[in-house]
């Protein structure tokens, strides 16, 4: 596989499970057009698929797909043998509908299960579009490809990250995770750094300079009177004329 085609995959994987809780083992939901695929190209589903995704993979089908097929069972013989190969999850239909519809009903408005679907037909790939959180792989050119995150699927992404409901890690993840750390320690090692952090520390005193005293100042100089550090001389007061014309005389 290249190296740009693995990259992708893992940038799509990666989106679901930060955005929609998708773990290991992923579950795959086969229909008969996508065994039907597989059987004229002669792939082996769950080789190309676990090597594909990189990691566990369970390969699930339902009661309502298988009897779609045995109605075609000629034309789709081999197909039929590999789906029943796969695991059976219930799908509570008493009367068998037709695979879309039953992959509709298993799949509901959320997806809660996380299934990954693989199908050809193309009908159902445009109804699942719409869906958030529904993951598309079908066989192109021989290998199975995932298909781009849908608008709807990056839209309802963006709101869930605004309310808080899927932030990176779910809570089960977020529970675990304080379970190992209460368990390990590493909960009271970081309460005892944030105590430390809060307390006060003195400061060091020879980063403190000693504040320099001012001489004082004498309010009398010589006589003169102290203004703002500076100091005035007292006027001496001159005779008036008439004084000394009088004095003169």
């Amino acid at each position: 596989m290249k190296i740009t085609r693995y990259k992708k995959v893992q940038k799509y994987l990666k989106f679901y499970y930060n955005n929609y809780g998708f773990h290991q083992p992923y579950q795959v939901l086969i229909d008969g057009t996508f065994c039907f695929s597989a059987f004229k190209e002669h792939i082996n589903i769950r080789d190309q698929l676990s090597k594909y995704l990189n990691g566990s993979v369970k390969l699930l089908t339902t009661r309502c797909i298988i009897k779609e097929t045995e109605k075609i069972s000629k034309k789709t013989q081999g197909a039929l043998t590999i789906l029943k190969q796969f695991g059976i999850h219930e799908c509570d239909h008493e009367e068998a509908v037709s695979g879309s519809k039953c992959i509709l009903t298993m799949i509901g408005k959320k997806n809660l299960k996380h299934y990954i679907l693989a199908t050809q037909d193309r009908d159902l790939q445009e109804k699942m579009r719409l869906k958030p959180g529904i993951p598309l792989l079908y066989l192109h050119s021989k290998s199975p490809t995932l298909e781009k995150p849908s608008k709807a699927s990056y839209g309802k992404a963006g709101s869930t990250l605004e309310n808080n409901q899927f932030m990176f890690i779910s809570e089960t993840q977020n529970e675990i995770l304080k379970n190992m750390k209460e368990a390990l320690g590493v909960e009271k090692v970081e309460e005892k750094n944030t105590i430390r952090k809060k307390k006060l520390k003195n400061p060091n005193p020879l980063s403190c300079k000693k504040k320099k005293k001012k001489p004082a100042m004498k309010n009398n100089i010589s006589g003169g009177s102290v203004i703002d550090g500076k100091v005035k001389k007292r006027k001496k007061s001159k005779p008036k004329k008439d004084l000394l014309q009088s004095i003169a005389k």
